[in-house]
């Protein structure tokens, strides 16, 4: 194997390879053929491990055709020789190609990368303009969601006086949703010039994001008769004909965590309930992992993380034309386009950084 694969990591292949010729033996054996679970587990292990397997042989190959190409080019045949400088460079290139899609098929999986999420925005420090704040963030969002083919479902929201979010609580749904998303969980701190400001000052706001990956039922058994406590009530605020006029507001409280959801924008109080359930199982879903978190300790978290809710993680700075993650080096530019939902370039840069430090950890657990 080249250098850029560490010792701990060419043990690890050798480990997938044998664990992918015992599979191939067990799927033949009448023991497994007559088990559909066990032919089921294997199948679907050997799957996961076909890509990497005809990686490596793939790579063996090519290194094969390097260390010929390389001993021909000490030959005397002058012809022989540039024939073989332009094999080497295209076996070179195939080894340095084949490395790269290891080190990312070796990369350990969040395993809720695939799902749908929750987001919640809240406006944070600085009052009316956080509000406003956490508007812009939510149609950058739900912007990049467009760009994405992604579906927007607004569960809840609280509007502030000139239009902002106090809260707002809404669903995207599509493909690899949370792998996108979740590095954006955190506080965002914009510095502007806001509208109502008569003297031109520039002011520091914040608004905090949390993306939570939907859990199913699956994921998160409640037990609705010992663990809520259901109330139902008017609904206040705006809303359309009814929505204000019947008791369909609906809030569950989970007895065991204290959490509290509260869903009143549908009219159906079934609705309500619904959504209302679906928040509650991606909070509970995040609170379980949060602990399994601290049990592995921090050593195992991923360096760039879902974000902590108190962790400021951007910086939106206007005048300047400036955006600041501090997880990544240097800044960005084109705030106005990427509050469009113009973050994918952000977002892919985030990807890779998590996808560098997991791959980090593992390369140290296997030294």
């Amino acid at each position: 194997m080249p250098e850029l694969l560490t010792a701990g990591l060419r043990r690890r292949l050798e480990q997938i390879e044998v664990r992918y010729d015992e599979i191939g033996t067990s799927l033949a054996s009448p023991e497994v053929t007559s088990d559909p679970k066990r032919i089921r587990a294997l199948g679907q292990e050997l799957a996961s491990l076909t890509p990497i397997v005809e990686t490596v042989r793939e790579l063996r190959a090519s290194e094969a055709r390097a260390k010929e190409a390389q001993e021909l080019i000490e030959s005397d045949d002058g012809d022989l020789r540039d024939l073989a400088r332009e094999e080497l460079a295209t076996a070179s290139n195939q080894i340095d190609a084949n490395v790269g899609k290891l080190r990312t098929l070796l990369v350990p999986r969040d395993p809720n990368d695939e799902k749908n999420v929750i987001v919640e925005i809240r406006g944070g420090e600085g009052g009316e303009e956080a509000a406003l704040f956490a508007h812009d963030l939510y149609r950058m969002y739900t912007r990049f969601a467009e760009r994405n083919r992604w579906k927007v479902e607004i569960l809840s929201q609280s509007e502030s006086e000139k239009g902002g979010f106090k809260e707002i609580i809404f669903r995207v749904a599509g493909r690899a949703a949370y792998s996108k998303l979740k590095f954006e969980s955190g506080v965002h701190r914009v510095q502007r010039v806001p509208a109502t400001e008569a003297q031109g000052r520039i002011h520091t706001s914040t608004a905090t994001v949390a993306v939570l990956p939907e859990a199913e039922e699956v994921d998160i058994q409640i037990d609705e008769e010992r663990d809520l406590k259901i109330d139902v009530y008017r609904a206040g605020g705006k809303g359309g004909q009814g929505v204000n006029t019947t008791d369909s507001a609906v809030r569950i409280t989970h007895l065991p965590t204290g959490l509290v959801v509260a869903i009143q924008d549908e009219r159906s109080q079934l609705k309500n309930k619904s959504k209302a359930m679906a928040v509650l199982r991606a909070r509970l879903l995040a609170l379980e992992e949060d602990r399994r978190a601290t049990e592995e300790g921090d050593a195992r978290r991923a360096q760039i993380g879902r974000g902590e809710r108190a962790e400021k993680i951007r910086t939106y700075n206007y005048p300047q034309d400036r955006i600041t993650d501090k997880r990544l080096d240097g800044n960005l530019s084109g705030i106005e386009r990427r509050m469009d939902g113009d973050i994918g370039d952000l977002v892919d840069a985030l990807v890779t950084e998590d996808e560098v430090a997991r791959l980090t950890r593992l390369e140290e657990e296997q030294k």
